[in-house]
């Protein structure tokens, strides 16, 4: 699976914006997918997960009630529909597939490039 994210941008605190992911690859329709961000001078870590089928979803308690992921398998895209953005939310946000649904990076196998979300204040 080729994955392609896209849709970040500069955006004013309280602000919204939506991320793309675009896959390339029959076999995204299988695949668990996640969002996982990267902020300057911190780690990876896990934002959002959703399987397979769309029907589950799980999220990092510092995006709950404010981020959500859904995935169209008819056009191979994942999205991250993120409002109420905080300055701490700026970061790459990279898009990623997975065998297993999981909020482990490890447990990916296939990455995006990355797209970088600023928040100012």
């Amino acid at each position: 699976v080729q994955l392609q994210a896209f849709g970040g941008g500069l955006v004013q605190a309280g602000g919204s914006l939506r991320l793309s992911c675009a896959a390339l690859g029959r076999t995204f329709r299988t695949n668990a997918m996640g969002w996982f961000r990267q902020a300057p001078g911190k780690e990876r870590e896990f934002v959002a997960v959703i399987d397979w089928s769309g029907g589950n979803t799980y999220y990092a308690d510092s995006v709950k009630g404010r981020f959500t992921i859904s995935r169209d398998n008819a056009k191979n895209t994942l999205y991250l529909q993120m409002n109420s953005l905080k300055p701490e939310d700026t970061a790459v946000y990279y898009c990623a597939a997975a065998p297993i649904y999981s909020t482990y990076a490890a447990a990916y196998n296939y990455w995006g490039q990355g797209t970088l979300v600023t928040v100012s204040s």
